[in-house]
């Protein structure tokens, strides 16, 4: 019997694709990617808001009553209803509270560059095909392990996914 090990050592550029099927629209898809009330509903509260044009900022409101907040964000490609792209901020105090981080752990994931999300909308003969791809890691990055689901505390993009097909296909979020 033959044994192989393989060494544990932090993927070169790691990355994250993820494709979904949506029984929805091209361009109601496009609409739940982009407009503020929509994004509010699947990110838990949170809108993204933008012109979503290139070059423009994509500024993050925390709550309907909160003033938009400016994190770097900002918009590297957008062709309505088949590619939307920008970059993506860097870590927050509150991750920090939500990771249960201590003040240097922050400060040292704080530290990780801006990656990047693109998401290509494609329609198939009965639905949109939704594949996102989140890119520009270094090597270990903690951030590539929260939007992949890795921290035990974010279930990251499958998650979020998961939820924007429930709300598209059903016109509501699914309770447990």
């Amino acid at each position: 019997m033959t044994c192989s090990r393989r060494a544990a050592y932090p993927v070169e550029n790691p990355e994250f694709i993820y494709t979904t099927f949506i029984n929805t629209t091209p361009e109601k898809l496009w609409q739940a990617l982009t407009e503020p009330a929509f994004t509010r509903e699947y990110w838990g509260g949170l809108a993204l808001i933008s012109d979503w044009k290139a070059g423009s900022p994509v500024h993050l409101q925390y709550t309907p009553d909160s003033e938009p907040e400016d994190h770097g964000q900002v918009v590297l490609e957008a062709e309505p209803y088949h590619k939307l792209s920008y970059s993506w901020h860097r870590f927050q105090p509150a991750h920090a509270e939500v990771f249960g981080w201590t003040e240097s752990q922050f400060a040292e994931h704080a530290k990780e560059p801006q990656s990047k999300v693109t998401f290509l909308i494609e329609k198939t003969d009965r639905k949109s095909k939704l594949t996102v791809m989140h890119n520009n890691f270094e090597p270990g990055s903690t951030m590539h392990k929260a939007i992949s689901g890795q921290l035990k505390e974010s279930g990251g993009w499958p998650e979020l996914l998961s939820d924007l097909k429930t709300l598209l296909e059903t016109g509501k979020l699914a309770t447990i």
